[in-house]
């Protein structure tokens, strides 16, 4: 048995792709209807049990997510979010697999558009099965105007 980082208590942004918004998706992006509707094939109905030594769990039947430690994952994963985009010119949304980072150029106090854009980010993963990690969410201000650092 290979040794792992897979918390169970954890839910894998992989694991939360829904086949038909994706195929929906991949529609829009103008792949061939044979290669999504395999996909979709491949993302449904699939039984998965848990092997411990000897004992073999029941079965069930996924029909969400993308199996664990599958090769296509990162890809389908990145054709699920790619239409995740910023809308503003000053704010850019930056993605690598599973992790989103938003940065926002700030000026003149005005937060208007980049607090905008996450408003937005919260909204588009809400239609779209994801859900933001709060722990690992970090926001930091680099604030280039002022000369000395203001502690807080």
């Amino acid at each position: 048995m290979s040794q792992n980082n897979y918390d169970p208590g954890r839910r894998s942004a992989f694991n939360t792709i829904r086949p038909a918004l994706l195929q929906d998706k991949l529609s829009q992006l103008s792949v061939p209807a044979s290669l999504y509707r395999w996909i979709t094939h491949f993302l449904t109905h699939r039984r998965q049990y848990v092997r411990l030594g000897k004992t073999v769990s029941d079965s069930v039947t996924i029909s969400t997510g993308s199996p664990q430690s599958c090769v296509l994952s990162p890809l389908l994963f990145s054709l699920y979010t790619n239409c995740c985009t910023s809308s503003h010119q000053s704010v850019k949304l930056i993605k690598f697999a599973d992790d989103t980072t938003l940065i926002g150029l700030i000026s003149n106090g005005d937060e208007t558009a980049y607090r905008r854009e996450v408003a937005r980010l919260v909204s588009w993963c809400g239609h779209n099965n994801l859900q933001l990690n709060a722990q690992k969410t970090v926001e930091m201000i680099v604030d280039l105007e002022h000369s000395q650092v203001e502690a807080g």
